[in-house]
This record gives structure tokens, C-alpha cells and sequence, in this order.
């Protein structure tokens, strides 16, 4: 019996020393255990660091997995995932109360990193966490079977990444396990915001619902339900996305319902926007293609955009009317994504068109790189109509007429966006109504006399030729049919203006304006002005209005002076000074330009109630062929003007045909003659009292 006791004494010693010895040698021979348990299995697994394992768990340094999986009737290109934990620890506990003995297992690791091949999609997080329940089960040999009963991983906080495009704050909950046949069932997914490189897109805030299982009928789709995102503030939704796996097939319609556009107006500011936009449009992606088919966008009654300045306010209806076109509808559009060793680094717009209000647009084919950023596209405009809802109120008022048309070239960049000779054109008259406001006093404001009166503005068919430079330089070249200017005592025409308008060429001075090569028809002559730089700040500019081939009888019918007729024509250089609405003119002048004819035709009751020196005057001026005419100018801010007239030529029917000199001087208020377009005969009245002078009578008061 001793024997015996101490043969059992014996295994029982070796056996402490061979598990002691095994414990000891664990971190040798862990990595040929695990070959083993992974041999033919698709699973490749590389233990770094293992530490000796303790009552409850096991810690690790690193580890290194590849999972293969093979390519079947849905997923025909063969993957795999690759997977790094490090500074794991593998820790178990069994499960009292089970039928068979169960151990609850647990995985944590200071971080985890996968991989995705070949699509190159890299996931990582930090402190990963991964539950498991595993049930021990009879295999009829020395040791039990190990099976698993559920795999979990919440996900928190994850990073994803393809090429330059990365997805922060990725949360979602796997659960894999037995009685679901260890497919994912639907969990909510949600990733707060992706940014292309460094910098942050306007996308934020996806979620979806999805899970591995699929239906009989569709056995290779996959489908995402209850799908939203943000984008620049603007929640969009789909109820459904399904992805084919065999075609990479990606169909949904992205519905956005009732975007409120108040929030997107600044706090203060002249601009606003107010209304509600929504949508539905229908997207698919195949071979690295998206498609945009019959797309549409509605703005709903009282949607407008509006522009406040001293004054006027400026407002542009977007809303539908009744009965009318929605603001975007038949939005097509075909987008390809080229990549280069899976990532994509060029993505080409190949076709876009729409109906905006009804009337087409369309672009032509563009190109963007991802690396350097630019690409450039033409929109082109077919007679919208656009014009009809831009709406004035206030010291101007009234709306535009005429349906818009034309092409814009746009280039981006890094820099920002350029605009290359756009030309808009928009056939048809439009009238706006400006209100003169009343000032406190009558003389010292231009039009200041006008209190309570309207002037009407008519413009006919604008055609612009716009060009923006990156750096904010924004410069308009227009032309028109014609302007005019009415009040109530006469109209002024000015035929065919053109001229250049640039804004924002200095940084400094946002509010300089500059006026160039503007020229127009006045009176069947013309007007123009060269150069202007206009602070609308401070209300200042200085310039010099050119005039040439002005009929004097234009001028003449202009003032209302129905006494005299004249041949010829005159050309001018007047220059001008605005400063804070004041109008002056330092010293301008006037002269023909070539030899004509004044009559002045005096009536018989004058002739014979005239002198002989009068009488003299009057058969001087009756058929006048005028050699040269000199006038200046010279007008206060206040518009008191002094004009003087030198006249010099001769009448064939006067005294053989003397030399004859004639010096006028008139003095008038030019203001008077711009806010009513006509004025007394004061040029009559000046010749009449020169009469006077050189016969030595003096003029009867009426």
C-alpha cells in the first residue's frame, strides 16, 4: 500500500511540475497553439509578447490577424481584413447556473486597427472592447468542444479612412450570434462628420440602419433603411439605400423636407433669407458612376432672398406661384469617379441640365482634381425667367421684365472662383420708379426741389458681359438698348449706353466703384465718360463727362426756346465733382465743331417796338452764320451756374456782310434744368437784354 501512495505522490508531483513547466513555457509555445487551432481555416494569427496566463486572463503585447474570405456568388473579388491589437488582455469567467459550462470571455486592447484589401479601407479606435459567450459541450474525446454562443462589439468613437476621404466618430453595435445563424441583424450606425485631408466637408451627422441578412428575392443586396445626413446645416434623408454586391449597385431617392433658410441668414447684415426649401432626388451609383434622374427642388410661397441698402431693398421670390414650375425640376446629372490605386483622385461631371423656373440650364462636361482642386465648367441659361422676381420697394421700386439668357464660364481652384466673360442678355423694357425723398433744405441737394415727385426709369433689353478674378475683382461690362428718364415735365434719353462697372478691386476699399469706357446717344450726339472712381462711403467722385456731336438745336429744344433755331453741333469737356450728393462743375467748356446757322426769329410787335440799336441786333441775328461759338461753365454746388457765350460770324443781309461779335452771359440754376428736363427761355431772355443794352432802352417788366 506504501508503493502505491507513493506512486500517486509521484504523478502527482510530475503533474505539478509539468503544469508549472507549461505555465513557465507559455509564452514559447502559445504561438504553436494557436497555428493549430487556426490551420485551415481561412485565419491567420501572430501572438507578439504573450504574457503567462492567471486564473482569470491573459495579456499580450500585439496581435496580428488576417482574415480571408473567399469570393462567392454576390462577392466575386476575393478580400480580406488584417487586424492589429495592441496591448490586449484576454480575460474569462464562468457562468454559474448553465445546463453546460459556460465562460463569459472579454478582449480589450489599448487600440485596434483594420484593414480592408483590396478597397484600402483602414478603421481604427481606441480601448476597443469585444464580448463573447462560449459554451464547453461534450465531444466524446478527452476534452470538450468549445462553441461559441454570441460574439459583441460596441464601436465608439471609430475613425474609417479611404484614400483622403475620413469618417469621424463612427458608433455601431455588433452583434453576431448563434441562434441568428451569426449574421449582423439591423443596428443603428451613425458617423458625425467626414473631411476630405485636413479639411472638414460640409457633411456631417449620417445615419443608418443596417444589418448582413438579405432577402430571398434580392440574395446580393443589402439594404440600409432610415438613412440621414447634414449637409451645411441641411438635413437630407432616404427611407431605403440598397447596395448590390455583385455590381456595387447603389439606388435611393434623397428626400429633403421643409429646410428652413432663416438659418442660414447672418445676424446682421444687409442680406437675408427667409422660406423653406424641399426636395426629392432620385441617385444611383454603378461602376464608379452617380446618376441624378428627374431631380426636383421646390421653394415654398414667400421663399426670397433680399438685399437691403440705404433706402431700397432689394428681394428676389423664389417661391412657387401658383399654379407655376417649381424652382428646380428635371435635375439630371452623371457623375464619374476616377481612382487611381483605389483612391479616388479625379471626379468628372459629365453631364448636368435642369429646368430652373420652367427654362432650361444646362453645363457643359467639367473635370476636378482632387489634388490640385480646380476644374471649370459653362452653365448656360435658355430664357429663364428670373427677372420677373426680382422686386424693389422702397426709394426705388418696381421689377424687372424679360426672360434671362446666356452662358457662364466658371473655373475653381484653390484660390476660389473666377468667372470668364459670362454674357447675360434679357430682352424686353423694364420701369422702376424712383422716390424723391424730401430734404430739409431746397438748395443744397441735388433733385432736392423734386420733394414728392417720381422719376421713371425705363431700361430696355440689358445685355452684360461679367468677369471675376479669384482674388474678389468683379467687373461688369453692360450695354443697353436704351435708358430713359421721366418726370412729369420731360424725358431724357440716352440711346445704346454702355460701360464698364468694377467693385471690389481693392481690398482696402471695399465701397470704391469704378465707372469706365462709358459712352451713350444724348440728343443724336453722344456723352462719355473715360474714367470714375466712385466712393459710395463717402458719396465722392471726380470725373470729366465728354460731349460730342450735340445738335445746338437739341439744346435749344431742350430749354424750351422757342425764339431760336440753330444749325450745327458742339462738343464739350465738363468736369464734374459729386461730393456727398453735392453737384458742382469747376470749369467746364463747350464749342462747335464746325461752322452753322442761328435765326433768331423776333416777332413784328418786337421789331417795331424796338429802337434802332435793337432794331440793328434783331437783323443781325435774323440769319446769323456763326464761324465760332465758345461757351464755359462754371456751376456751384448749390446749382447756380454762370454760362458765357462768345459768338462770332456774319449775316449776309447785314450791313455787307460785317464781321459780327456777340458775348453772352446767362446765369440759371442747372438743378431746375435736371429735375424738370426743361427750362424758360433763358438764353432768349439774355439775347433780348443784350438788345437792349446795345440800343440804350431798358426791357419792360410783364
Amino acid at each position: 500500500m506504501k508503493w502505491l501512495l507513493r506512486i500517486i505522490g509521484t504523478l502527482l508531483l510530475l503533474t505539478i511540475l509539468a503544469v508549472c513547466g507549461a505555465w513557465l513555457a507559455f509564452p514559447w509555445y502559445a504561438q504553436s497553439l494557436i497555428d493549430r487551432l487556426t490551420a485551415g481555416k481561412g485565419i491567420t494569427v501572430k501572438l507578439h509578447r504573450p504574457g503567462r496566463p492567471g486564473l482569470s486572463g491573459i495579456g499580450f503585447g500585439q496581435l496580428d490577424a488576417t482574415i480571408r474570405i473567399k469570393p462567392d456568388s454576390c462577392v466575386t473579388t476575393p478580400s480580406a481584413f488584417t487586424l492589429k491589437l495592441l496591448n490586449g488582455r484576454l480575460s474569462w469567467k464562468h457562468i454559474t447556473g448553465s445546463a453546460t459550462p459556460t465562460f463569459r470571455m472579454q478582449l480589450d486592447a489599448d487600440s485596434v486597427e483594420v484593414l480592408q484589401t483590396p478597397s484600402e479601407i483602414r478603421f481604427r479606435q481606441a480601448n476597443p472592447r469585444l464580448r463573447a459567450r462560449l459554451d464547453l459541450l461534450p465531444s466524446g474525446g478527452l476534452l470538450p468542444s468549445i462553441a461559441p454562443d454570441s460574439i459583441a462589439v460596441a464601436v465608439r468613437h471609430g475613425q474609417a479612412e479611404a484614400g483622403q476621404l475620413h469618417i469621424e466618430d463612427i458608433s455601431y453595435d455588433v452583434l453576431l450570434t448563434r441562434s441568428n445563424k451569426w449574421v449582423q441583424q439591423p443596428a443603428l450606425f451613425r458617423a458625425e462628420s467626414l473631411f476630405s485631408g485636413s479639411t472638414k466637408t460640409p457633411l456631417s451627422g449620417f445615419e443608418a440602419t443596417f444589418g448582413l441578412q438579405r432577402h430571398p428575392s434580392k440574395p446580393c443586396t443589402l439594404t440600409f433603411s432610415n438613412c440621414s445626413l447634414q449637409l451645411s446645416g441641411i438635413k437630407a434623408s432616404t427611407p431605403k439605400i440598397e447596395f448590390n454586391l455583385r455590381n456595387k449597385r447603389m439606388a435611393f431617392v434623397l428626400k429633403i423636407g421643409n429646410v428652413p433658410l432663416d438659418r442660414f441668414s447672418p445676424d446682421s447684415g444687409p442680406a437675408s433669407l427667409t422660406g423653406k426649401l424641399s426636395g426629392s432626388i432620385p441617385v444611383e451609383y454603378l461602376d464608379s458612376t452617380i446618376r441624378i434622374s428627374d431631380g426636383t427642388i421646390d421653394a415654398a410661397k414667400g421663399t426670397a432672398f433680399a438685399f437691403k441698402t440705404d433706402g431700397t431693398k432689394i428681394s428676389f421670390d423664389a417661391g412657387r406661384k401658383p399654379g407655376g414650375p417649381p424652382l428646380i425640376e428635371n435635375l439630371n446629372a452623371r457623375v464619374t469617379l476616377d481612382a487611381t490605386n483605389g483612391t479616388v483622385s479625379v471626379i468628372r461631371l459629365d453631364s448636368l441640365s435642369a429646368r430652373l423656373f420652367g427654362s432650361r440650364i444646362a453645363s457643359t462636361p467639367a473635370r476636378y482634381d482632387l489634388k490640385s482642386g480646380a476644374t471649370a465648367a459653362t452653365i448656360s441659361i435658355d430664357k429663364a425667367s428670373i427677372l420677373d422676381r426680382i422686386r424693389l420697394t422702397g426709394e426705388f421700386s418696381g421689377g424687372m421684365n424679360g426672360r434671362l439668357s446666356g452662358t457662364i464660364p466658371v473655373r475653381i481652384d484653390r484660390n476660389g472662383i473666377a468667372i470668364s466673360k459670362a454674357r447675360l442678355t434679357a430682352q424686353g423694357s423694364s420701369s422702376i420708379r424712383q422716390k424723391l425723398p424730401k430734404q430739409s433744405s431746397g438748395a443744397d441737394e441735388l433733385f432736392s426741389k423734386t420733394a414728392g415727385r417720381e422719376v421713371l426709369w425705363e431700361i430696355t433689353d440689358p445685355s452684360i458681359t461679367l468677369n471675376r478674378e479669384t482674388k474678389g475683382t468683379l467687373t461688369v461690362n453692360a450695354t443697353l438698348k436704351s435708358l430713359k428718364r421721366k418726370t412729369g415735365s420731360g424725358e431724357l434719353l440716352l440711346t445704346s449706353p454702355k460701360g464698364s462697372l468694377t467693385l471690389f478691386a481693392y481690398p482696402g476699399k471695399p465701397s470704391l466703384v469704378t465707372v469706365s469706357d462709358f459712352s451713350a446717344g444724348l440728343l443724336d450726339g453722344t456723352v462719355a465718360v473715360n474714367h470714375m472712381d466712385y466712393d459710395l462711403k463717402s458719396k465722392h467722385t471726380e470725373t470729366l463727362v465728354q460731349l460730342n456731336g450735340i445738335p445746338i438745336q437739341s439744346l435749344l429744344d431742350l430749354q424750351g426756346a422757342s425764339k431760336l433755331s440753330a444749325t450745327g453741333t458742339i462738343r464739350g469737356a465738363i468736369p464734374v465733382v459729386l461730393d456727398n450728393n453735392l453737384f458742382s462743375i469747376p470749369e467746364g467748356r463747350m464749342d462747335a465743331e464746325k461752322n452753322g446757322l442761328i435765326i433768331y426769329a423776333s416777332t413784328p410787335e418786337e421789331r417795331a417796338a424796338a429802337g434802332a440799336g435793337m432794331r440793328l441786333t434783331y437783323e443781325a441775328l435774323g440769319n446769323f452764320f456763326y464761324s465760332e461759338l465758345v461757351s464755359n461753365i462754371v456751376m456751384t454746388p448749390d446749382g447756380n451756374s454762370t454760362i458765357s457765350i462768345q459768338l462770332k460770324g456774319r449775316n449776309p443781309d447785314f450791313q455787307n456782310n460785317r464781321p459780327v461779335n456777340l458775348n453772352l452771359n446767362i446765369q440759371q440754376n442747372l438743378l431746375d434744368l435736371f429735375r424738370s428736363l426743361t427750362l424758360s427761355s433763358d438764353i432768349e431772355e439774355a439775347i433780348s437784354k443784350k438788345v437792349l443794352e446795345n440800343s440804350g432802352g431798358k426791357k419792360k417788366k410783364k
